[in-house]
């Protein structure tokens, strides 16, 4: 049964966010599956990822790359699971149902607070999730840290 986390950005963004999530992701030994819901979403990922920081990247690959099953990181906008991922990260509006969540290890939707459409997305899959009787957790930052909160 999928553990899925709710993380609601309100003081960065998600590509200041999203490699330090996906570095604690592969330092367990996952492979993540990061579905994006936009075409400049998923570029714009892919280049920061490679220079998210200038002692280190994250390896990772999309659909025009080689191998996409050896990858670590696999950046999509589709349904596609090439790496066998144990994490699938919905970001940038990218949606999944239920059922697909619950064939993860964990799922992570990382959504942006000034979004209103976003939160209430996020709204309707924690109701969905918490109906179908998945452990979820509502991740929120505070102090610029993230802190877990209670959710109804």
């Amino acid at each position: 049964m999928a553990e899925v986390l709710f993380y609601h950005l309100t003081h960065s963004s998600l590509e200041q966010n999203l490699p330090d999530l996906l570095e604690k992701t592969l330092a367990r030994g996952w492979r993540a599956l990061v579905r994006c819901g936009s075409e400049a979403g998923l570029a714009a990922l892919d280049e920061r990822l490679w220079t998210w920081r200038d002692d280190a990247f994250l390896p990772h690959g999309t659909a025009r790359g080689p191998h996409p099953a050896r990858q670590p990181i696999y950046l999509t906008l589709g349904e596609e699971n090439p790496n066998a991922a144990d994490v699938l990260m919905l970001v940038d509006g990218a949606r999944a149902g239920v059922p697909e969540m619950s064939g993860f290890t964990r799922a992570c939707l990382i959504f942006d607070g000034a979004d209103a459409e976003a939160v209430d997305a996020a709204r309707r899959d924690w109701r969905a999730v918490r109906d179908a009787g998945l452990p979820a957790k509502y991740w929120a930052q505070e102090n610029g840290r993230w802190t877990q909160k209670a959710a109804s």
